[in-house]
């Protein structure tokens, strides 16, 4: 049975998405609140585990990509979670160890984690900041992100199972568009969000109160709503797809894409 203690200053009565996405990947920094949340997600879609595990699948293939073949050396991985194996500067600087990186998140146990994060090659850097993605300038103005980053050279922003945790009311595309200004030419925006796509009414009706229920907000989009987040940048092939099958390492069996229901890209800023 996991402790239930947690360090001053966090609520662990109500849950949160890092934690909650913890639970799911079979982590232990998570309370009964977290995982009472994700179970009751789980009761309308059980193969969240699965989604969840893909999902981190994914960012390692995108994160070798940018590193390997477009040569990115910068990364800013915004609700980045707490750290568990094959966190960003991991794999970037298992490649180019002169890779530097800022995560971002807005949870406190992240923070008292984050040294994890801070393992960072002697070429390299790392930096943790305690924001929120609703707050663009506060990230992008942050000290410790400017000492970290050159944001004249370009950018990698990750925002991995981020943005649907912003609701239509907080305007999720235009928080993503304050953030790709600041960064120049030869930057990339990777992003996974859960979409609708695969769902019956009835099922997304399920799914819709089971989000309610769970005390975090959700809002599942359409590949046409996700396609917007990348409006004037330019797709890297294969374009659009599930996280599945975004440049597969070797081709496996896998499950029907409703089995994962999370739609993922990479864009480059021209």
């Amino acid at each position: 049975m996991q402790s239930e203690f947690a360090p001053a200053g966090i609520d662990i009565t109500t849950p949160h998405p890092a934690r909650r996405y913890d639970y799911w990947l079979g982590g232990e920094n998570n309370f009964e609140a977290d995982r009472e949340s994700a179970e009751l997600v789980a009761e309308a879609f059980p193969t969240i585990r699965f989604a969840c595990l893909e999902n981190r699948k994914f960012l390692r293939r995108a994160v070798t990509y940018l590193t390997e073949e477009a040569g990115i050396r910068q990364f800013l991985d915004i609700g980045a979670g707490l750290p568990t194996a094959g966190n960003v500067h991991e794999i970037a600087q298992g490649i180019a160890p002169d890779s530097r990186i800022v995560y971002v998140d807005n949870d406190p146990i992240v923070l008292i984690h984050a040294r994890t994060l801070l393992d960072s090659s002697p070429e390299g850097a790392t930096a943790y900041l305690d924001a929120d993605v609703r707050d663009p300038a506060k990230i992008l103005s942050h000290p410790d992100l400017l000492s970290t980053l050159d944001l004249t050279q370009p950018v990698a922003l990750m925002l991995l199972a981020v943005m649907h945790f912003i609701t239509d009311e907080e305007k999720p595309h235009e928080l993503v568009r304050q953030l790709l200004e600041t960064l120049p030419p030869g930057s990339y925006l990777v992003m996974t969000h859960a979409t609708d796509d695969h769902l019956t009414q009835e099922d997304l009706t399920e799914t819709r109160k089971a989000n309610e229920r769970s005390g975090i907000p959700f809002r599942l989009r359409s590949t046409a709503e996700f396609e917007r987040f990348f409006t004037g940048l330019d797709l890297v092939p294969p374009g659009i797809s599930s996280v599945m099958t975004w440049r597969p390492e070797t081709w496996r069996a896998h499950p029907r894409p409703e089995a994962v229901s999370m739609l993922s890209a990479v864009a480059r800023i021209g």
